[in-house]
């Protein structure tokens, strides 16, 4: 069992405080507006939530287990096992330019959720707490997910020998 921790670098920590500079702003600016009230407890309110929710959903690590690859967030886990593996690949950055947020966080503490890729029409799944270093991985129900890796090609290449050797086993 191999595990890569994800690691966030300094373009993500600046989206994170920007993120919460915003909120601030704009929580003071209803308290200043509305001397306090119920719009203000309604916009703190949610912020809280959303807050909670996508703070609940950043990545922490990618485990290459025994029987398929681990991601795990706070409070979400996505398990593949290996004979669903339909390809994985190292992306370059470039490759994900034209990707929307579809219900995903952009630079809070990561990128993660559903996202949309314009070039090829597709939803895919983004667990990444970085914008580079991307690692594809295709089901065999052509759903597609994007983890960020440090070793992005050691992973590669130790998924594909679990892959290979998982049809001799069987025999």
């Amino acid at each position: 069992m191999f595990e890569y921790k994800y690691t966030i670098d300094n373009k993500t920590k600046y989206l994170t405080l920007v993120h919460f500079l915003i909120f601030i702003g704009v929580a003071i600016g209803l308290f200043v507006l509305f001397e306090g009230g119920y719009i203000m407890a309604w916009f703190v309110s949610i912020v809280v939530a959303i807050v909670a929710l996508m703070a609940l959903s950043i990545p922490r690590k990618v485990i290459v287990a025994e029987d398929g690859i681990d991601i795990c967030c706070i409070s979400d886990y996505t398990f593949i096992p290996y004979n669903e593996i339909a390809s994985i690949r190292c992306v370059e950055k470039g490759e994900l330019k034209f990707t929307i947020p579809i219900f995903a966080a952009v630079g809070f503490f990561g990128y993660y959720g559903n996202y949309l890729n314009l070039r090829s029409m597709d939803f895919v799944k983004i667990y990444a707490s970085k914008w580079s270093g991307f690692i594809e991985i295709t089901d065999i129900y052509e759903d597609k997910y994007y983890i960020s890796c440090d070793n992005e090609s050691e992973l590669v290449s130790r998924v594909l020998e679990r892959v290979s050797l998982k049809p001799e086993e069987n025999e």
